[in-house]
C-alpha cells in the first residue's frame, strides 16, 4: 500500500497542475467578481427563489379580484307530462347572471396579505442569493490559502533537498550526523503528505466553487491573488445597526408579522357578510291558447349569514391572534441570533486582523533573520543542523499561518457582510500585484 502512495501524490499534482495551468490560459489571476457576477445569473438555487418571488408577485392583483361570477340557464315551470313551453303561463326559459360581493375591506385586506407574501419572497430571495454569495466568497478566499500553503510547501521543499544534500555531504566525510540526514528526510516526507492533503484539498473546492456557478465539477479555475489588508472600519455596535436596518431576513420575518396583522384584521371582517347579487332575464313562448307569454326580469340579493360564529368566525380571530404571537416571538429569536452572530463573528474578525498585523510587523520577519542566522552559523560550525532545520519549519509554519489569517480575515468580513445584509468592502479587495 505504500508504494501506491507516491503514485497517488503526483497524480493528484498532475491533476491540480492541469486545471490551474488551463485556468490560468483563460484568465491568469482567478478575480472575485466576475465569479460573483456568475453565481447571481446562473445558481439554480437562486434563480428558484427568483421565479419564487415573480410568483408571489402574480399572486398580488389575484388577491384584490371579485370572485368569478356565475352564469345560469335555468328552465322554469315546465310541465312534467308534456314538456312543452307554451302549455302553462309560467313555463319560460331563463339565463341568470350573479355576482359574489365580499364586504367592504376585505379584498383590500387580502391585497396586503399577498404583498406581504411577495415582500417575503422577494426577502427570502435576498437572502439566498447572499448566502450564495458568501459562499462564493469563501471558497474564494480558501482557494487562496491553499494556492499559497502550496507555493510555500513547494519552497521548503526545495530547502530541504538542499538541506539533505548537506547533510549527507557532512555524513559521507565524517563532519556530520546521520540522524540529521533522516530527521531531514522524516521532515521532507512530512511535507510531501502536506502538499498531497492541499492538492485533495483544491480539487474539492474548485469542485464545490464550480457547483455554485453550475459548471462542470472538472472545469479549472486560476489562482486568486493575494488580498490587500485594511483596516475594519466598523464597530460591532455599527454592524448591529446596519444589520437592523438590511438583513433580508429580518425584513422577511418583520413583512411574516405585518401579514399576520392583516390576518387578524380580516378574520374579524369574517363576522360581517358576503354579498351575492344577481339579474335573470325569463323568456317566454306565445301559449297555445291564444295567450301572450310576456318575458320578465328577475333581480335578487342574497347574503351569507355567519350563523355558526362561535364555532367558525371567532375561532379563526384566535387562530390567526396565536399566529401572530408565534412570528412576533419568532422575529425575537431570529435576531436574537442575528446579533449574537455578528459579535462572534466580529471577535473573530478582530483577532485575525491581529495576526496578519503581528505577522507582517514581526513574526515573519524575525523568521526570516533567525533563519539566515542559522544558516550563517551552520557554515561556520557553530550552529547544529537541527538548530538550522528547527529554524526553516518554523519559517513554513509561520508562513502558512501568516496566509491563513489573511484568509480568514476575508472570510470573517464575507461573513458580517451576509449577517449584516450590506456590502462592507468593494468585492474586489485584491492588490495590484501578487506578493
Amino acid at each position: 500500500m505504500k508504494s501506491l502512495r507516491p503514485t497517488v501524490l503526483l497524480l493528484l499534482i498532475g491533476l491540480w497542475s492541469l486545471f490551474a495551468t488551463a485556468g490560468q490560459a483563460q484568465d491568469e489571476w482567478l478575480r472575485l467578481e466576475p465569479l460573483l457576477q456568475e453565481a447571481r445569473q446562473s445558481n439554480p438555487d437562486v434563480q428558484s427563489l427568483e421565479q419564487a418571488w415573480e410568483a408571489a408577485r402574480a399572486r398580488i392583483p389575484q388577491a384584490g379580484a371579485l370572485p368569478d361570477p356565475t352564469i345560469s340557464f335555468n328552465l322554469l315551470n315546465v310541465p312534467i307530462k308534456t314538456l312543452d313551453f307554451d302549455q302553462e303561463a309560467m313555463t319560460g326559459k331563463q339565463v341568470m347572471f350573479m355576482q359574489m360581493f365580499p364586504f367592504p375591506g376585505k379584498l383590500g385586506l387580502k391585497t396586503r396579505i399577498s404583498e406581504q407574501d411577495a415582500a417575503v419572497a422577494q426577502a427570502q430571495y435576498q437572502e439566498g442569493l447572499n448566502q450564495v454569495l458568501t459562499r462564493v466568497k469563501e471558497l474564494y478566499y480558501q482557494i487562496f490559502f491553499v494556492d499559497k500553503a502550496l507555493e510555500t510547501v513547494g519552497k521548503t521543499l526545495d530547502v530541504l533537498k538542499e538541506f539533505i544534500g548537506i547533510a549527507e555531504t557532512k555524513y559521507r566525510v565524517g563532519s556530520g550526523l546521520q540522524q540529521d540526514v533522516l530527521r531531514a528526510q522524516v521532515e521532507h516526507s512530512r511535507l510531501l503528505d502536506k502538499q498531497l492533503q492541499l492538492v485533495q484539498r483544491r480539487l474539492s473546492l474548485v469542485a464545490q466553487m464550480n457547483a455554485l456557478l453550475n459548471r462542470p465539477a472538472e472545469s479549472p479555475l486560476g489562482k486568486p491573488r493575494t488580498p490587500d489588508f485594511r483596516p475594519f472600519p466598523f464597530s460591532a455596535d455599527t454592524l448591529k445597526a446596519m444589520a437592523e436596518q438590511s438583513r433580508p431576513l429580518l425584513f422577511a420575518w418583520r413583512a411574516r408579522a405585518e401579514k399576520t396583522r392583516h390576518m387578524v384584521h380580516l378574520a374579524r371582517k369574517e363576522y360581517l357578510p358576503d354579498f351575492r347579487v344577481g339579474v335573470g332575464y325569463t323568456q317566454r313562448d306565445r301559449l297555445r291558447n291564444g295567450g301572450i307569454g310576456a318575458d320578465f326580469i328577475t333581480a335578487l340579493v342574497t347574503v351569507d349569514v355567519p350563523l355558526y360564529w362561535w364555532r367558525k368566525q371567532k375561532k379563526q380571530v384566535q387562530e390567526v391572534r396565536y399566529r401572530e404571537k408565534q412570528i412576533a416571538q419568532k422575529y425575537l429569536d431570529v435576531r436574537n441570533q442575528v446579533l449574537a452572530g455578528i459579535e462572534s463573528v466580529y471577535n473573530d474578525l478582530v483577532k485575525s486582523a491581529e495576526r496578519v498585523t503581528l505577522f507582517e510587523q514581526g513574526i515573519l520577519s524575525q523568521a526570516n533573520q533567525s533563519l539566515e542566522s542559522a544558516i550563517a552559523g551552520y557554515q561556520t560550525d557553530k550552529v547544529d543542523f537541527i538548530t538550522l532545520l528547527n529554524n526553516e519549519i518554523n519559517l513554513f509554519n509561520f508562513e502558512l499561518d501568516y496566509y491563513r489569517a489573511i484568509s480568514d480575515y476575508h472570510i470573517d468580513i464575507a461573513r458580517l457582510e451576509l449577517l449584516t445584509g450590506r456590502d462592507l468592502f468593494e468585492h474586489e479587495i485584491e492588490s495590484g500585484e501578487e506578493k
